[in-house]
């Protein structure tokens, strides 16, 4: 039993240092080499979990030629786009000037309900305000609407937007984000009078403290 919950921590701890190093553009839409190293990685690293009989350096040495390959891949098609476009493909464009490009929905096998779906999962749901519908090699469809149906913006009446930067969490749960605080300029004597104010007595009454560059406020207390 403790050689299995060994192995187990093992190999917990060496993918989540290795889906680390491999960089955050793993963790988002895969594109088909990771979908395919993701695959081989659950098989690799539940055999020697299950089966005592498989020794874990095979299983760390196989691991190993898969994170290097992916890496060597993924700088490799960085640096060449003619390979980058044979192993990950192009954008498609499924929809152009709001017309739906028919060769392309049969070339990516994708359905009209499809299309219907990934439109309204957007807001969207009259075709012909689309301009580009353009699926993404990662699979994720983009909407471009025809520029009378796009969202009217703050530059284009005349008027000057306020920028309120970005939000800088201050507490957490209960717990003040120190380094958060500190950045903001702030300290912990403006923090709780700014609590007193909000009717609240302590951080430990706080689920979510948010401040922008503005200086507005967002409180959400504890349910209780």
């Amino acid at each position: 039993m403790l050689v299995l919950m060994g192995r187990t921590l093992l190999f917990y701890v060496l993918l989540l240092v290795s889906m680390r190093l491999l960089g955050k553009r793993q963790l988002g839409d895969l594109e088909l080499s990771e979908l395919v190293v993701t695959v081989l990685i659950a098989d690799i690293a539940v055999s020697p979990i299950v089966n005592d009989d498989v020794p874990v350096i095979h299983a760390l040495s196989q691991l190993a030629v898969l994170f290097g390959c992916e890496w060597l891949l993924s700088w490799v098609s960085m640096k060449h786009q003619k390979l980058r476009t044979l192993l990950f493909g192009q954008p498609s464009v499924l929809m152009e000037h709001g017309r739906i490009c028919q060769r392309e929905m049969r070339k990516n096998r994708f359905t009209v309900d499809e299309l219907l779906q990934e439109l309204r999962l957007q807001g969207v749901l009259d075709l012909a305000s689309v301009d580009y519908a353009i699926l993404e090699t990662s699979g994720e469809l983009n909407v471009i609407l025809k520029p009378d149906q796009q969202p009217v913006t703050p530059a284009q009446l005349g008027i000057e937007a306020e920028n309120i930067g970005w939000p800088t969490v201050l507490i957490s749960d209960g717990v003040i984000q120190t380094d958060n605080l500190r950045h903001s300029g702030r300290d912990e004597a403006w923090l709780r009078k700014t609590l007193k104010q909000q009717g609240y007595s302590a951080p430990s009454d706080i689920f979510l403290l948010m401040l922008d560059q503005t200086g507005a406020v967002y409180v959400s207390g504890k349910e209780s």
